[in-house]
This record gives structure tokens, C-alpha cells and sequence, in this order.
């Protein structure tokens, strides 16, 4: 039997979980204002709605970005029914708990989207079911051949499984929890050197995800683990993870990220970055173009 741990050694110093956990302060470092044990609505908002067949209500964190680029991917291959209007959810502020959005999503997590091409409308949560719903629905970016579409949904799934060790993991103890703990930070760390290295290795041999196809993997997969090594995430992380020594997942990176589509897809609801490179709504195609016109080349 394994030693008992000294209270003292913990952090903060003397602290024992009790037997029942129970809310009595707020958690979360900078997102404590919006953390809660509960789900459901805190607030009366009905969602707006527009013109096209698809609303997606948003934003343009990693997996806000997966769906944007989705449907400007389907756009420029020529599927006119993925026109779409892009609301932004300010999560900061509690918009994902407004009763119209937890009407479409009781999780009260972005993105989110309705389809109103079809009677009744259909409404889709989470990042990865969206990009399968809309893959199945044009027909484009999921391999009908069984070989290559277990391919695609294998990466999918793991992204879907792998990335909280990275955003809610990391990213949270790197850069959002009030103060640094060497154990959190270096477990973490340890995780994602070890998924950027199974990415490396997959590359190594394949052009993209699922091999010679570009499909939904990539665009699931790209914002999260291209965002860390651009430097679009996580001050400090692409160094301090030594992302530069992967050199066939920074091929890859490089090469997604060229794409014209990856580039309209990922300003749309961002609420990061530059003022004059956001798409904080998304309405037609002008709404890009404006912003990128005045965007360095």
C-alpha cells in the first residue's frame, strides 16, 4: 500500500479533498466568471436568424474554426447551398447560455449550427458532428471509398478525444489557470509532445490525414494543432514545445494552411487577434473579402 501523501505538499499547502465536492468558490482562473456545476439557460435571448439555409452560432476558437472552414471549403468547391450566416457567441460574456442557444445545443458549448434547408430545420452540436453532418450531406470531404472514410473518421475521433489534453490540459495550466503548477504543466506537456509526434510520424507517410484525400480530418485537426505551432495559440507554446522539430507536421501545416478557404474560414467570429482581421459576423462573401482586402499579403 502506497504511502499517505502529506497535506502539507500539496497545493495550495495542507489542502485534503473532502468526500463530496461542493461549489463553494469560484474555479476556472480567467474563466471562472462562467463556470458552474449545472447546465441549462441563465438568461432569456432568442438566437437571430438570417437569410441562408445554414446559421451557425459561434466562434472562432479552434473548433469554431473546424466549421467555418468547412463550409467555405464546400463553398469554393461549388456547393451554393452551404451559404450560411455566422453569429458570434461571446462565451466570455455567458452568450452560450442563453435560452435560444441552449435550445439548440444543452451542452452550452460553440459552435452550433441550424439547417433550415429542410422541414423541419435541423439542429447539430458539437464540432465534429457538424463536419460529418454537412460531409454528408454535399457529398464532399469524406471518402465514400470504407477504407479511406474509416480513415477520416479515425482522425476525426481523435482529435475529438485528444484535444482537451491540449486547449483544456495545457493551454489552461500554460496560459489561463491563476498560477503556474510545474506537475500540471509538465504532465500536459508531456501528452501533447507525445500527440504532436503521432502526428509527425502519420505525415511522415501521408500527405494529409487520411492519406491522399483532403478531407474533414484535416479541417478538424489543423486549427488546434496548426494554431499551437503558427503561434496563433497559447503565448509562448510553439517554443516552449519545440513544435519547429516535427517537420512533417509543420509540411502539412504550412500546406493546409495555404489553402484560400483555411484563410476566409479561420477570421470568421474571431475575438482574438488584430481588430482589422476579424469577420466578427459572417453574412455573404463580401463580409471576408473586406477584411482580407485590407489584410497584409
Amino acid at each position: 500500500m502506497a504511502d499517505a501523501q502529506d497535506p502539507a505538499n500539496n497545493l495550495p499547502a495542507g489542502y485534503v479533498p473532502p468526500r463530496v465536492w461542493a461549489w463553494e468558490q469560484p474555479s476556472g482562473g480567467q474563466f471562472a466568471n462562467i463556470n458552474r456545476p449545472v447546465s441549462g439557460a441563465t438568461h432569456d435571448k432568442a438566437l437571430p436568424v438570417g437569410e441562408h439555409p445554414i446559421q451557425l452560432y459561434s466562434l472562432g476558437t479552434p473548433n469554431g474554426q473546424k466549421v467555418t472552414i468547412m463550409l467555405e471549403e464546400l463553398l469554393a468547391a461549388g456547393h451554393a447551398g452551404a451559404e450560411y450566416d455566422a453569429w458570434k457567441i461571446n462565451i466570455g460574456e455567458g452568450d452560450q447560455f442563453g435560452s435560444g442557444f441552449v435550445a439548440i445545443n444543452p451542452n452550452s458549448k460553440i459552435p452550433a449550427m441550424v439547417d433550415h434547408s429542410v422541414d423541419p430545420a435541423i439542429r447539430v452540436f458539437e464540432s465534429g458532428a457538424i463536419l460529418v453532418y454537412l460531409a454528408e450531406k454535399f457529398g464532399a470531404f469524406l471518402p465514400s471509398d470504407p477504407a479511406k472514410r474509416a480513415a477520416t473518421m479515425s482522425w476525426l475521433m481523435w482529435q475529438m478525444g485528444s484535444a482537451p489534453f491540449l486547449g483544456g490540459g495545457f493551454g489552461h495550466f500554460f496560459v489561463y489557470a491563476p498560477y503556474k503548477i510545474e506537475y500540471a504543466i509538465n504532465r500536459y506537456a508531456m501528452e501533447v509532445k507525445r500527440q504532436l509526434h503521432v502526428l509527425d510520424t502519420h505525415l511522415a507517410d501521408n500527405r494529409y490525414m487520411a492519406g491522399d484525400d483532403y478531407t474533414i480530418a484535416d479541417m478538424a485537426i489543423w486549427p488546434w494543432y496548426g494554431g499551437v505551432a503558427r503561434g496563433d495559440a497559447y503565448p509562448g507554446a510553439a517554443e516552449f514545445l519545440n513544435t519547429a522539430e516535427y517537420a512533417h507536421f509543420n509540411r502539412w501545416v504550412a500546406e493546409v494552411g495555404a489553402r484560400e478557404a483555411v484563410q476566409r474560414g479561420r477570421l470568421v467570429n474571431r475575438g482574438t487577434g488584430p481588430e482589422d482581421q476579424r469577420v466578427p459576423e459572417r453574412h455573404s462573401a463580401a463580409d471576408i473579402d473586406a477584411v482580407r482586402a485590407k489584410m497584409p499579403a
